[in-house]
């Protein structure tokens, strides 16, 4: 029987450090990285793609603005009722729907939110609308990002029109 207390808390001291020390080992117990807990620069990286997309499109630019999305096959974009698979299907895509000037109109994103699920994750929920001389489409979408190493890409996109 231990009389001294003060040994007794340098054995429960002792005792939680080793105890850490193996969680830790045996990866039952994780440090945080703290490069991953900084999110404020990847959500302005996210929100500067879709500005990106913005000014290219109303620059009549759709290759421009396919530019935020990223090249591969696995690319999905949703609306209507149909889904694109691939960055080239979607690029033919909008030139079908938007094949020339005033079909494009101006287009305007009203970001709601940005989340970062992690350090390569995150979402963009927003509504868009298109601005043209006999009317003004509307309506929501849903960005999955991704970050690569050309930057934040879009690799799933889920959009839809508000009933006029």
């Amino acid at each position: 029987m231990m009389k001294n207390p003060r040994n007794l808390l340098i054995f429960a001291v002792i005792g939680g450090v080793v105890g850490l020390g193996l969680g830790i080992a045996i990866g039952r117990l994780s440090v945080p990285d703290r490069s991953k807990l900084s999110v404020s620069d990847s959500r302005d990286d996210m929100r500067a793609v879709l500005a990106a997309q913005q000014k290219a499109w109303n620059a009549g630019d759709i290759e421009g603005f396919m530019q935020g999305y990223a090249q591969r096959d696995t690319l999905r974009f949703a609306s209507g009722g149909d889904i694109t698979y691939g960055w080239g299907a979607t690029l033919d895509r909008y030139q079908r729907r938007y094949s020339d000037r005033s079909k494009m109109g101006t287009l305007t994103f009203d970001i709601l939110s940005v989340e970062q699920m992690n350090a390569g994750r995150g979402l963009i929920f927003g509504k868009w609308i298109l601005q043209r001389e006999a009317d003004a489409p509307s309506g929501l979408f849903t960005l999955h990002m991704v970050k690569t190493k050309d930057g934040w890409k879009i690799v799933s996109d889920h959009t839809s029109s508000a009933s006029n």
